[in-house]
């Protein structure tokens, strides 16, 4: 198979050779020249398929510094020890990108990896309201990757009232980055900035994500439990890897707690992890963001 065929295949599937087997060159050669070829591909298709099409005038004048921060915040305080949520907000505040006409082909260039470059472009080409790269295509809102969570401009369109990706998207960061990267002491037990159970760690981000509209929507404890019975009448996570009769019970039970954060955390720990906390070791309670 020659290289454009290759290329083609890649745009149309997302599939592709990581050895680069169809360019010429050595090992090292060919790997790096289907880096490098593959991605700018990857970028001139979803510019000729957006031609046209400007930054969004919401997106205009926006602190997303700002944003985030203000929309991540009480996660984190909630999840982390005073000490430590300094090292932790400066972290997500600068973590969140949205994709948009001015930076996406930056962004495809500079992805780590050739499958989540594919994934981001059809991220930003479905926010855009353009073609796919093919039937298979995922659908995506949201995208971690190492540290940086990409965000589709359909985030400022109205939604659901318990969604939050941005949110979502930020709270895989905390199993994603070592507590190291953000300057903070690391011990064998303690790797990770929150230790999840692999199998858990979409029900923690659909939780979070949930728990922060309660939490932001409802200003105190009955509030919260009403809003959560709002959240079972209507949760349907069109995810596969979560249980939506675990998510009502999650949000249900972070609603009724003085720190609902560390309850879904508890949740979600390894089982080896998890030990029995008496009632006062639940954390401190969770200062309430204003209502948008």
């Amino acid at each position: 198979m020659d290289t454009r065929s290759e290329i083609e295949r890649f745009l149309r599937t997302g599939d592709y050779d990581a050895h680069g087997r169809a360019l010429p060159g050595d090992v090292l050669e060919r790997e790096r020249r289907a880096h490098d070829e593959f991605r700018e591909a990857l970028a001139m298709e979803v510019q000729r398929r957006t031609a046209g099409i400007g930054v969004p005038e919401k997106l205009q004048g926006l602190d997303v510094v700002a944003l985030t921060r203000r929309k991540v915040e009480p996660m984190v305080r909630g999840l982390f020890p005073v000490s430590e949520q300094g090292a932790v907000l400066s972290l997500l505040e600068k973590s969140v990108v949205f994709l948009t006409p001015a930076n996406i082909a930056q962004v495809l260039r500079e992805s780590s990896w050739l499958s989540t470059a594919w994934d981001l472009a059809n991220l930003y080409l479905l926010s855009v309201g353009a073609e796919l790269l093919g039937p298979q295509a995922p659908q995506l809102l949201g995208l971690s990757e190492h540290t940086t969570c990409y965000v589709s401009l359909a985030y400022f369109d109205e939604a659901p009232p318990f969604a939050d990706y941005l949110v979502h998207e930020a709270a895989h960061v905390f199993h994603n980055c070592k507590r190291r990267t953000v300057g903070l002491p690391e011990t064998r037990r303690r790797e990770w900035l929150l230790d999840i159970d692999f199998r858990k760690r979409e029900t923690f981000a659909y939780a979070c994500e949930a728990y922060s509209r309660v939490l932001d929507a409802g200003g105190n404890r009955q509030a919260r439990i009403a809003l959560a019975e709002e959240y079972a009448a209507c949760a349907a996570p069109s995810d596969e890897r979560v249980s939506v009769s675990e998510m009502v019970e999650l949000v249900r039970e972070a609603a009724a707690a003085r720190n609902g954060w560390k309850r879904i955390l508890t949740r979600c720990e390894p089982v080896a992890r998890k030990v029995t906390r008496p009632p006062e070791m639940d954390g401190a309670p969770v200062s309430q963001p204003r209502s948008q």
